[in-house]
């Protein structure tokens, strides 16, 4: 197995649900106030397509809005998921801490590749020291197509890696795992479906599990 490792972060180490509903009802709140929504907020829709960058959460959520306002929106809820990481109110998953000081002894490097934005992933890796462990976190926003699998392999590109391993909740990390000739390890957590994690090489339903899958 290889020495590398790439995590994503939703869903896979951080708990996004503890924070999602706070910072997306404050959002729809808002835009209740503004008069430019005049029903329920649509987190059964987000958690369906969690995963995705923020710019297609908000095609998706605000169809009928201009992009302007969809902006906006992006720029507010980002404001709220860092408040809410900054306060405490988010969570890593268990066992992460202890699993990442694991595989620093057996000499893994780890990375992380994220859909989440710069901002939002600095706050979660500051918050909980990661970079104790980490050599760096990878966001979307630092490529130009928005697709996992090419955000994979600029991690690979600038770190020189041939073989790893890619661990995730969602079909983008299994397919970006595939599509860089790496192995795909799916984490049956909130957000996973069992159709996606399916296509995965394994699956695990607790991060201390790699220590022997590894």
């Amino acid at each position: 197995m290889s020495q590398s490792l790439i995590f994503d972060m939703d869903g896979t180490l951080f708990q996004t649900d503890k924070i999602l509903e706070l910072s997306l009802e404050d959002r729809f709140n808002h835009l209740r106030s503004l008069d430019k929504w005049d029903s329920g907020t649509p987190i059964d829709k987000y958690r369906e397509i969690m995963g995705v960058p923020l710019p297609k959460v908000w095609e998706t959520l605000l169809p009928n809005h201009s992009q302007e306002e969809r902006k906006q929106t992006d720029a507010y809820f980002l404001e709220r998921l860092v408040d809410n990481i900054k306060n405490g109110k988010g969570a890593l998953y268990p066992h992460v801490k202890e699993v990442f000081s694991y595989l620093k002894e057996q000499n893994y490097s780890i990375y992380i590749a994220s859909n989440g934005l710069i901002e939002y992933l600095k706050a979660i890796v500051d918050f909980y020291q990661l970079d104790r462990w980490v050599t760096e976190t990878f966001s979307i926003q630092q490529i130009q197509s928005l697709s996992k699998s090419d955000l994979v392999q600029h991690i690979a590109k600038k770190y020189g890696i041939s073989h790893a391993a890619v661990v995730g909740d969602r079909l983008s990390d299994i397919k970006a795992a595939k599509d860089n000739g790496f192995v795909s390890i799916g984490c049956q957590f909130d957000f996973s479906r069992d159709d996606e994690l399916a296509e995965a090489d394994m699956v695990i339903d607790d991060l201390t599990q790699l220590k022997t899958k590894l």
